[in-house]
Parts: structure tokens; C-alpha cells; sequence
């Protein structure tokens, strides 16, 4: 993976017109010379393409993991644009879609079925019966049991296990058949030249009897050998965990890469309680193998910071839980209560631990502390990546979430071509694609990086190869600020933030 920021997006969001061309269009504007949008990045995120990207869950219920949707292209189309970046793709690993032709083939056939293995049911992990306890120690993201009574075509009465909706049927990922079904799509990906993937929701892949089913040892083997699949491939894996700070700590130490997902609240955090020392706190002990994020297409995670949910006690947060309650709210007053309507109970298919809002409406579309906030997220140890909403400072989306009543999708904006022409001309948005270069081209973010000394209101983060250096100041007191950086003949220049 190229130490360069890259860009996270939606193919059919950013420009798509779903007319069968949106993935050239797409390599067009991130590629071809003149376009605004043209060397900015060194790899794009393309979140699910396969077909059809418009099922219970924005493409993360896929009906055929293997099928590039037509009205976005093709695989040819895929491999067009890794000749020019470095390409991630999901694997979705946890569930499928309940519409694709192996479940369709289950539900008619039951038992009988060639993909009865395939699928998840109750009995598989509680062959003995689950008790109340037992199903009250699984962990939950969102509200209800992980399970769906269904009585199939053919007669069969089963409860499968359903850990996101009924419309996502959990997959038997250490079934022989669950195996090679995801064997296949990493087959896929390779064919295609996909050097990078995102384990999708793959904390909850494991299920075992009487245990949380979530990041357990167990799961750990199977990351651990699943990551070794795509690796014999040539592909690096990338494992996407909403959980306490230290887990992800632990995590890290077994995989490629994880997200750094404590960034994004920390940040806020500074800036809403003007004080760096959680945030320092975090950059003490973060691990170096992070995709450094602020936005994605899920919400600001709360969870990444707070206290252990099984022993707030023993297991303190990054924050007091009291700051962290704060924090939430100062979130749905920078954005004027709109981020509360998407939030909680408030709309459907909601994780619990996340705030769903733009990061730029969540900082008050205060356009110099949305910059420091990405200058400090590019200082990181780390490979940035930037969602294609956060890259045009998008605001919330409140139509699109009247129409679906989706919260996340308060932050998925669909652009045209005009809006994103339109937006690459704001002043924000310019000097974001400016300090994205500088973070691409400077030698020093290839050097040895520090944390220098300052008070507790304040952080310094600096980066030195050589004679080469790049140095970031941000007081959140006061909000006064520098990023200066060497430039050839030994001078020093300075990014203008506003």
C-alpha cells in the first residue's frame, strides 16, 4: 500500500449516473489530466460494487459478490483503474444478501439444498438449545436478537442468524461451503487486480456457544487465516473493528492494517473541550499500522473511545463518560439538531454506538477547524483516507434521509458532475486537495515522526527524513495554528489554513 491518501467512496455516488459507465467516469476524474480531481490520490476505497449495489444495506448485502453491478461497468473496468491506483474492495465476510441465488436455492430446497451448509441457522451454534443468558451474552450493534424465523418455500421451519437485518443472512464461514465461498471472491478480486481488501463486519463472523460472538479468540484464528488466503494472493487485508480502544490495540498487532476509528471523536473532542491530552493520551499508544480516517460511510464512532462496555469500571475510556455524553450533544448542536434526527432511535437500520453527521456539519462548517483537523489526521503515523463527502466538505443530506429514513445515509450524498465541479472550486475544498498533495509529495512523511513537547491545550506533531521536515502546531485554546514545512535551498514555507 502506497504511503499516499487515499480516497473512500461510493462508485455510482460520486459523479455515477448508473448508465453502465460510472466506473470509467469514475477513473476519469481521479486520472485523466484536467480533471479537478486529477493525481490527487494515491489508491481509492471503492465501497461495494458488486451487484446490486441498491439492496436492504447500500451494497453490503450482496446478491452476487462476484458480479461487478452493470450499471456502474464491468470487471475490465476494475482492472482499467488499478493500472492508475491502488485499489481496496470489501469483502463482505459475515452475511449475503437473501435474495441471492444460494439462499434463493436454500429456501426452495431446505435440507436438500447443495448451499444448506452455506447458511447460518440457531442450531448450528446452540445445538443443545440457547438459554436467556446465552443469547443475552451476544453482543449487539444494533437493537434485537441476531436471529429471523423464517419458514422456507419447501416447507421447513429454521431461525437463522441475522446479525445486521432479516435481509442479511449470516454465512457458516467455517463450513467447508462458506469457505470456498469466500475463497472465491478473493479468486475474484486477485483476477482483477484488487491488491487490498476491507474485511467487512468481520468481528461478528464466529459464533460459539455461551460466548459474545464478537472478537473472540476464535475470531482472531479465522482473520488470522483468512488474511493468510488473501496474502498467498498478493493481497493485503484490511479489518474493520468498531470496539474498546485497547481490543483495537490488540488487533492491530494480528493484521495488515485496522482502522484508526478513536481519531475522529478524539478530534472533535479537542476541539469541543479545547484540551489535546486524551488525544495525546491516544498517540502515545495507537497503533502505527492505521488507515487514519475521520469520516466514512458509517458514523462517528463513540465506542472507539468510551469506556469498555463489559466493565466501566475496571476499563476506563480515552474520555470520561460524562465528556463523552457531551461530546454527542455539541455533535447535534454544531449541526443545528440534524445529526440527532439520524441518530439512535431515530431512524432505521442505526448501529448504537455511532453518531451519524458529516464531519464538516459535525465541526459547525468552521472551515479552518475542519483543515487542522486534517492536517492533524495526514500527521499521523499511518496510510489517510478521505471519504468523498468529507473531501467536498459536504453537509448533511437531510432530503436523502426524509427519503430513506436510513440515518447513515445523512452522509451520502449522491453528487453530479456539476456539484462536484461546483465544489472543487470552494475555498475549503481547494486547500484540502492542497495539503492532500502536500502530504502525498513531501519527503519528510517518509522520515521518523515525534509528538513534541507543549502544554495540554496544544499538539505538536513533526516529521523529519533527512534535512527534509514538516511540522504541525495547533493550540486548541486559542485556535492558533502553523504548518510549515522545508522546501528546497533550505527555505521554510507555511499552508495557508484560511
Amino acid at each position: 500500500m502506497k504511503n499516499q491518501v487515499q480516497l473512500i467512496t461510493y462508485v455510482d455516488r460520486l459523479g455515477g449516473q448508473l448508465d453502465g459507465a460510472d466506473l470509467a467516469r469514475l477513473k476519469k476524474l481521479l486520472c485523466e489530466p484536467g480533471q479537478p480531481l486529477a493525481g490527487v490520490f494515491g489508491g481509492v476505497h471503492l465501497l461495494p460494487f458488486f451487484h446490486a449495489i441498491d439492496g436492504a444495506d447500500a451494497g453490503f448485502d450482496p446478491i452476487d459478490h462476484r458480479q461487478v453491478d452493470p450499471r456502474l461497468g464491468g470487471w475490465d473496468d476494475i482492472k482499467a483503474l488499478t493500472e492508475g491506483l491502488d485499489v481496496m474492495a470489501d469483502v463482505i465476510v459475515n452475511h449475503m444478501s437473501s435474495e441471492s441465488p444460494q439462499f434463493l436455492d436454500f429456501a426452495q430446497k431446505g435440507e436438500a439444498s447443495a448451499y444448506a451448509g452455506l447458511f447460518l441457522t440457531l442450531d448450528a451454534v446452540f445445538p443443545n438449545g440457547a438459554t436467556e443468558r446465552d443469547l443475552l451474552a451476544v453482543y449487539r450493534p444494533r437493537p434485537g436478537l441476531p436471529l429471523t424465523y423464517a419458514t422456507l418455500q419447501c416447507g421447513e421451519r429454521r431461525i437463522l442468524w441475522t446479525t445486521f437485518t432479516a435481509a442479511q443472512i449470516d454465512i457458516a464461514v467455517q463450513h467447508p461451503q462458506g469457505r470456498a465461498y469466500l475463497a472465491s471472491i478473493l479468486q475474484t478480486f486477485a483476477a482483477n487486480g484488487i491488491r487490498m481488501v476491507r474485511l467487512d463486519a468481520v468481528g461478528y463472523a464466529i459464533k460459539k456457544a455461551g460466548a459474545s460472538c464478537f472478537m473472540m479468540p476464535e475470531t482472531f484464528d479465522f482473520i488470522a487465516e483468512f488474511a493468510a488466503e488473501a496474502k498467498a494472493l498478493g493481497i493485503e487485508v484490511l479489518v474493520e473493528i468498531h470496539a474498546y480502544y485497547q481490543r483495537q490495540i490488540e488487533i492491530a498487532s494480528q493484521v495488515d492494517w485496522v482502522y484508526d476509528f478513536a481519531l475522529p471523536p478524539l478530534v472533535l473532542h479537542a476541539f469541543a473541550f479545547k484540551t489535546a491530552a486524551a488525544l495525546k493520551r491516544w498517540i502515545a499508544v495507537r497503533p502505527p499500522n492505521a488507515l487514519t480516517v475521520l469520516d466514512t460511510h458509517d458514523g462517528i464512532g463513540i465506542i472507539d473511545i468510551g469506556a469498555d462496555a463489559g466493565d466501566r469500571a475496571g476499563h476506563p475510556g480515552l474520555v470520561p463518560p460524562e465528556e463523552l455524553d457531551a461530546l454527542v450533544e455539541r455533535i447535534h448542536a454544531a449541526s443545528q439538531g440534524q445529526s440527532r434526527k439520524a441518530t439512535g432511535a431515530a431512524a432505521s437500520n442505526l448501529d448504537l454506538y455511532q453518531v451519524n453527521c458529516s464531519f464538516f456539519d459535525a465541526m459547525g462548517r468552521d472551515e479552518t477547524a475542519y483543515l487542522l483537523a486534517r492536517a492533524i489526521q495526514f500527521f499521523l503515523p499511518g496510510v489517510p483516507q478521505v471519504y468523498y463527502v468529507g473531501l467536498l466538505a459536504g453537509h448533511n443530506d437531510m432530503e436523502l434521509l426524509a427519503r430513506t429514513q436510513v440515518g447513515r445515509d445523512i452522509n451520502r450524498h449522491h453528487y453530479d458532475a456539476t456539484e462536484i465541479a461546483r465544489d472543487c472550486e470552494r475555498p475549503v475544498v481547494r486547500r484540502l486537495i492542497e495539503l492532500i498533495r502536500l502530504r502525498n509529495r513531501h519527503p519528510a512523511f517518509g522520515g521518523a515522526f515525534s509528538v513534541e513537547a507543549s502544554g495540554a491545550d496544544e499538539l505538536h506533531l513533526r516529521w523529519q527524513q533527512g534535512a527534509d521536515w514538516a511540522a504541525l502546531r495547533v493550540d486548541f485554546a486559542s485556535l492558533a495554528h502553523e504548518l510549515s514545512f522545508s522546501a528546497d535551498g533550505g527555505a521554510t514555507e507555511r499552508f495557508a489554513f484560511s
